[in-house]
């Protein structure tokens, strides 16, 4: 469970809510769209296996001041847990922001996670991951349809010549099996590009 949750009032800057994690198989908040594109970046990483958001208090004494901070997501990995604050990149040379970053960075890392701080991210590849977004849900697809995607001949195929790979299934069905095995990473592109049909599939190593 969070440490803390957010609250709604007129006026707010920020549009907080909630994010079905494929990841998680639950529910994630986020509070503001910056920390919404850092959790949908989390639940396409394959090595991340958990996700919590305000997952602790951070509470010590610095300069004869009680300081405490509450991070906005945890990462659970194959390899260290990744603690995470999301601040826009104009805000970051604020003197208050950098302090309780610096401090927070030192405490995470002297256990030997990982700190990581997250701004704005390629503006391409955020949308199409959002766009990937769409077909996480597994429960979705017919699993017929995935295995013989899984054995069919894809690599470096392009994906507008890909969706022809099944004449016996109908093109807007195979389509969207591939964009959920685009997400799942059991095929991958290049998304640094908006998609197209030009984009040629590899499968992943």
């Amino acid at each position: 469970m969070p440490w803390r949750t957010f609250r709604w009032y007129k006026g707010q800057k920020h549009y907080s809510g909630t994010y079905w994690s494929a990841t998680m198989r639950d529910h994630v908040i986020y509070e503001s769209r910056l920390e919404l594109s850092r959790l949908l970046f989390a639940d396409f990483d394959s090595s991340v296996r958990g996700i919590v958001a305000q997952p602790f208090l951070l509470k010590t004494v610095m300069e004869g001041k009680v300081r405490r901070h509450i991070p906005d997501y945890l990462l659970l990995t194959r390899e260290v847990p990744v603690v995470v604050d999301v601040k826009p990149l104009h805000r970051l040379s604020k003197p208050e922001v950098a302090f309780t970053f610096g401090w927070t960075r030192r405490a995470v890392e002297s256990r030997g996670w990982a700190y990581e701080v997250w701004s704005e991210p390629p503006a391409v590849k955020l949308e199409n991951i959002r766009f990937l977004a769409g077909y996480r849900r597994d429960w979705l697809f017919s699993p017929e349809v995935l295995e013989d995607l899984r054995g069919a001949e894809l690599d470096g195929v392009p994906l507008g010549q890909a969706t022809c790979c099944l004449p016996n299934r109908s093109e807007p069905q195979v389509r969207s099996a591939i964009h959920h095995l685009l997400w799942t990473r059991s095929l991958v592109t290049d998304l640094d590009r908006p998609l197209s049909p030009s984009h040629v599939l590899r499968r992943a190593a």
